[in-house]
């Protein structure tokens, strides 16, 4: 992170907690959050009146008040339906930033003019159907009736004015030119996770953990081969989405990616939609779902409003809830994701329905990473007959531990698992990166080095001592499939061995010096006349 960049979140994140007051961190992340979004759709449309003229601007007029003198009355429409169909949604004159800002100055806003604003959104973007699903209801998580934002209507009116007034005090076009405000959004996610504490690991995986998980899926891949699909079936905030794309060479290309994700808290999936967009993702190249991923599979085909799902994707990525509940109803031994393993995931854990549901989605030339709880790597019963067939299939690449206490709300060590459907040979790598990390005070971290050399022993696919082991199939049947790490890398440490006659030589100097140290004090007690 740049110094002008910390230095922008540093103090945005100071004044948001001075703002918050009461309120728990992780409802605040809604307004603030939401507000940024808001900013970021009202001046990108201002760009986009600018750059195709939709407005003719006279001296001394901003572009704010052209369009506001002539995207009125019956021509309103038309405006807003030429925005639409470009950006997928419009903004009204009146609710403009800029406009809201003027008013705010102007001590002309109440919470129910919020609510107007907003209203007049989800009405628009449904002028355009291709990106309604996209925009629709996306600032329904902005409660503007919270009793901590204040205990009378003028009270919680100044709260969001000031916070609306802190979203407007980011200078977020930096020396160069480059948009860093998606920068500043995802430093924000971090903290309010951070803060959130067990909630924030609900929604957030650490930058970090997710670097790891993105360069294993992008090794040897880049979008000189066209397109590249990218799906996340429980994409939480969608930062590994968007890490992904950061670590695949040409990734900013536009239109090169094509982001697919399902998320089934409600304001966590509206937190994913804003967060892929204030990257620089245009809704053409993503299709989000707020649904259960173990109930409602994702769509194979078109949906109910038209759009076409790939199936398969080049690359799956996943961070899911570690030892989830789900319904393990026997039907779903019907169900395409599980029925050729004949198993099911008991219904305490769901961990290894997320692994076959990623599996099944992912195509015959991509990589699947996914991090869980090392209880994947031995439990027995269902899970281990699972896991002994994945084994067979020969869909296991890689298992790779990770350091405890990485993640937010568990200190729980994990491990990420890397499948593949078409390898050539049927080893798999075992990398034990537990003892590398730096402690932290509150949660330990890796650096660059430490990424890099899991990275790095991954490509080599050989043995290093201590720290990596190829093991090959018959191993893995001796072991009679269980993963656990320590069987396959031993990092055992030999105790240096003690020399007793040095220890002896030691102790008996030891002695003599004690001995003398006594003689000399008793001769100054005896000069004091004390009797010894």
């Amino acid at each position: 992170m740049s110094e002008n960049l910390q230095s922008i979140t540093s103090k945005l994140w100071a004044m948001a907690n001075e703002l918050r007051g009461n309120m728990d961190a992780g409802e605040f992340k809604n307004y603030i959050l939401a507000f940024m979004f808001y900013r970021y759709l009202s001046d990108h449309q201002a760009q986009y009146l600018q750059s195709n003229h939709v407005l003719d601007l006279h001296d001394g007029q901003s572009l704010n008040q052209a369009y506001q003198e002539q995207a009125k009355g019956e021509d309103l429409a038309d405006y807003l339906d030429d925005i639409s169909s470009s950006l997928g949604y419009a903004i009204e004159p009146q609710d403009t930033w800029a406009s809201l800002i003027e008013k705010i100055n102007n001590s002309q806003v109440i919470p129910s003019d919020y609510q107007t604003l907003f209203d007049h959104f989800n009405k628009n973007v449904e002028l355009n159907k291709d990106g309604a699903q996209d925009f629709r209801g996306v600032f329904n998580d902005i409660n503007l009736g919270d009793s901590r934002l204040g205990s009378s209507t003028t009270a919680r009116a100044k709260s969001l004015n000031n916070i609306v007034k802190l979203v407007d005090t980011i200078d977020y076009h930096n020396q160069d030119g480059r948009d860093i405000l998606g920068e500043i959004y995802e430093y924000l996610i971090g903290q309010f996770a951070a803060s959130a504490g067990k909630k924030g690991g609900e929604f957030y995986t650490p930058h970090q953990v997710s670097r790891i998980l993105a360069k294993l899926v992008t090794v040897n891949r880049s979008l000189t081969e066209g397109s590249f699909s990218l799906y996340d079936p429980t994409m939480g905030s969608g930062s590994l989405l968007l890490t992904v794309r950061n670590e695949l060479p040409g990734g900013d290309q536009t239109g090169a990616i094509k982001f697919y994700g399902q998320e089934l808290n409600t304001t966590t999936y509206n937190l994913a939609r804003m967060n892929l967009m204030m990257h620089g993702v245009s809704y053409i190249n993503m299709t989000l779902h707020n649904a259960d991923t173990l109930e409602d599979d994702w769509p194979d085909g078109p949906d109910a409003q038209g759009i076409d799902h790939p199936r398969s994707f080049d690359a799956v990525v996943a961070n899911p809830p570690y030892s989830a509940k789900w319904d393990n109803d026997p039907r779903k031994l019907k169900d395409q994701r599980f029925q050729e393993f004949g198993k099911l995931a008991p219904a305490s854990k769901a961990d290894y329905a997320f692994i076959l549901h990623s599996l099944y989605h992912l195509n015959n030339g991509g990589t699947m990473a996914i991090v869980l709880p090392h209880g994947v790597l031995f439990r027995g019963a269902a899970e281990g007959e699972i896991r002994k067939q994945l084994i067979a299939k020969n869909a296991l690449d890689a298992v790779i531990g990770l350091p405890a206490n990485l993640f937010y709300g568990t200190s729980i060590p994990t491990t990420i698992l890397v499948f593949k459907k078409n390898r050539p040979s049927k080893d798999i790598l075992f990398i034990d990166a537990s003892q590398d990390y730096e402690k932290g005070k509150n949660q330990n971290n890796l650096s660059d080095a430490n990424i890099d050399k899991i990275i790095d022993t991954y490509k080599a696919r050989q043995d290093v001592e201590k720290y990596a082991h190829l093991a090959a199939i018959e191993e893995i049947e001796d072991n009679d499939f269980n993963l656990n790490i320590p069987r396959y890398v031993d990092t055992f440490e030999e105790e240096e061995a003690i020399d007793l006659d040095q220890i002896n030589r030691l102790l008996k100097e030891d002695d003599l010096a004690i001995a003398k140290l006594e003689q000399e004090i008793n001769e100054q007690l005896r000069m004091l006349g004390v009797e010894v």
